[in-house]
């Protein structure tokens, strides 16, 4: 099982995101559960980003909304950095 890691940052994000989508709340919660279990699951389309964030992979939540995250070097922590519509968060 892998950890999930909640900035600061992070959190502020995730509470607009939920106060302006509250219909994908449950959604969102699938999508973090999934996560810890399994980040390589194929229904949430993991990708690795490239250019700027090619540090980081993102997670589909719909088609219009990712989760941008970060894996440990050790690879068992997950740091979540982002939540938001594709264009706002890349």
């Amino acid at each position: 099982m892998h950890k999930l890691i909640f900035t600061e940052i992070f959190l502020k994000r995730e509470q607009s995101f939920i106060r302006k989508h509250p219909e994908l709340i449950e959604k969102y919660k699938k999508i973090l559960r999934l996560l810890e279990l399994d980040p390589f699951h194929a229904s949430l389309r993991l990708h690795k980003l490239k250019g700027k964030f090619s540090d980081k992979h993102a997670v589909s939540i719909t088609y219009s909304y990712r989760l941008v995250l970060s894996f440990t070097v050790i690879g068992e922590e997950i740091i979540l950095i982002d939540v938001g519509h594709h264009e706002e968060v890349y």
